[in-house]
Order: C-alpha cells, then structure tokens, then sequence
C-alpha cells in the first residue's frame, strides 16, 4: 500500500455554542482539532490506510492537544515540526441556517519550513496538497510549493484540494484562483466543492467548468454535491454518483472524510495510471468516497465522526 503524506494545517477550532452567529455575544467555546489536511490524514489511518502529516504547530499546549489527537489515530507525526510561534487558532459561530461569524488567529502553520530530505520519502507515494492556509504566505506557501515540485519529480500520485474559505479571500478572490492554478495544472486529482469549481473556471454549468479544468491540465475532477453526490469527470467521460441518505447534523469534514477514504483506496493499487483510467473502478471508489463523507454528518466534529473501515462496509 502506498503512503499518502497531507501537506498543510493543523490548528484549533473554538466553535461557539448555544447562541447565533454574533461572535462578539459568544460566551462558551468547544475546543475541537482542526485543518483540512490533518483531517483527510486521519480519515486514511481510520480506514487502516497509511497516511503522514506534513505540518506546524506551536510548542505549546495547544499544540499537544492536536498531536496527541493525530496520534491516537496512528497518524505518522515524526515530520511535524514544532514553533515558538503560538498554534493556529481559529473562533467560529454558526447560526441555524449555517452562517456564520469567522475570526482567524493565525500562527504556528504558517512557520513550516521545507525540508529536502522528504522528496525521497515521496518517491511513487501519494502527495495531498489541501490549501485552505497554505496560499496565505509564509514560511508554509514556499514549503508546499517546494514539495509540490518534489513530488512532480518523484513520479509521486497528487491530489489537490483547495479548501476555499470566504472568510479567509473576502476581496482577493482573484489571487487565490491564480495561487491554484499550478497545481490544477499538474495534479492528477483535483476535489472541489461546488463553490470551488465555479470559483475557479469562472464557470455556472459544471459541465463546463470540468472541461475548463480539465483543459488546465488535471485528468480527474471529483466535485462534492452534499445530498446529491459527486460529480466525477475524467478528460473522456462524465457521470455523478449518488450518496447514500443519511440525517445530516454537522457537516464539518464531510469533505475531508471523502477524499481521504478516495485516497486510502488509490493508494492500494500500484499501477496508478491502469486504475484510473478504469471507468467503472473509479465509480466504484467514488461511491464508497460518497459514503464516508455521509456517514462523517452524522456525528458532531471531524475527526471523531470519521468512519473506520466497519463502519463504512456495514
């Protein structure tokens, strides 16, 4: 089985309970672990697969809290790199109808530092790229641009997910879609959510903002839909896999929970470039991808209602 390294953020999410979406009238906070990347690591290690996260935090208690949270889910740690810089903090209310209030507190992430010494280990490996604070600058934008030509070099399998965050691009919309580009580009595997493709191919109809992408260079685009699936487009075929019905309460990391359990799938094949040009294996992936991200909404908290390999074969 192939090893997927998930380069990106680890940070803390105080979500706010009991009130709407005023953050300023917020008095009661629920500490949860947070980051996309970190998130789509241990979907893979729940489902018995191999994963290593790529990432910084503070050296600090926050810090702890978060890898021993990746540890317990037998998460490869021994690439993280600690900071003097405090951890990543993030404070979110959500109101009823899913707006929110978002005040970001960034820190630690940002300090990671490239390290040469990776772009063996990524050699015919698995390489997820999630962006959500990666493209923000840093020490971290120039590591995950380093490891994403190291990677291309290696002959590694990559994915790419963007993680767009309004809150985070209010007004900069365009830097963000011209900091994606490259990897749209190069990557093998491209997951976007609706909003993400539309955003990027400057496109409404998804039939044509998959052949927009798809012309930037990416062979397979996956596009989260909620209830109604996933669209999966290749350069020669097109087709949306429908999900399973669930109820859902908390949608946080559906997302994460699809593409890890799509990535822990890939990463058991060895000729990469057979399976993924085998129509009907693709569906089949996907369609098991549709079910861990449904059966992650029925639970509160991203990593603790990630599906382990039981669960998602009952």
């Amino acid at each position: 089985m192939k090893k997927v390294f998930c380069i990106g953020e680890l940070l803390i999410d105080f979500v706010a309970e009991n009130q709407g979406k005023d953050l300023s009238k917020a008095k009661e906070f629920t500490k949860k672990a947070g980051g996309a990347p970190a998130n789509v690591a241990c979907a893979i290690s729940k489902l018995s697969g191999q994963s290593a996260f790529v990432g910084c935090v503070g050296d600090d208690p926050f810090g702890s809290f978060l890898l021993n949270i990746l540890d317990k889910e037998s998460v490869d740690l021994s690439l993280v790199q600690k900071s003097d810089v405090f951890t990543t903090l993030a404070f979110v209310s959500i109101d009823e109808d899913g707006e929110r209030d978002f005040v970001f507190s960034r820190g630690a992430d940002r300090e990671l530092k490239y390290d040469s010494t990776l772009k063996n280990e990524f050699k015919e490996n698995i390489v997820h790229f999630g962006a959500a604070t990666a493209l923000l600058g840093g020490n971290l934008e120039d590591a995950y641009s380093r490891y994403f030509f190291d990677a291309l070099t290696q002959n590694a399998f990559i994915s790419f997910d963007p993680n767009y965050r309004i809150d985070l691009w209010k007004n900069k919309e365009d830097v963000f879609i011209k900091k994606c580009i490259p990897f749209i580009q190069k990557s093998h595997l491209c997951k976007f959510s609706l909003e993400e493709a539309q955003l990027l191919s400057g496109k409404t109809d998804l039939k044509e903002a998959c052949t927009y992408l798809h012309e930037m260079g990416t062979d397979i685009i996956v596009i989260t839909l909620g209830g109604e699936g996933t669209l999966l487009s290749t350069k020669t075929h097109s087709k949306t896999i429908p999900s399973i019905v669930v109820k859902p309460v908390d949608t946080t990391g559906a997302g994460d929970a699809f593409i890890g359990c799509l990535l822990k799938q890939i990463a058991t094949h060895h000729n990469l470039e057979q399976t993924l040009d085998n129509e009907d294996l693709l569906t089949a992936m996907v369609a098991m991808a549709n079910k861990a991200g449904a059966i992650t909404t029925t639970n509160f908290g991203a990593i603790e209602s990630l599906p382990n390999q039981k669960q998602l074969l009952s």
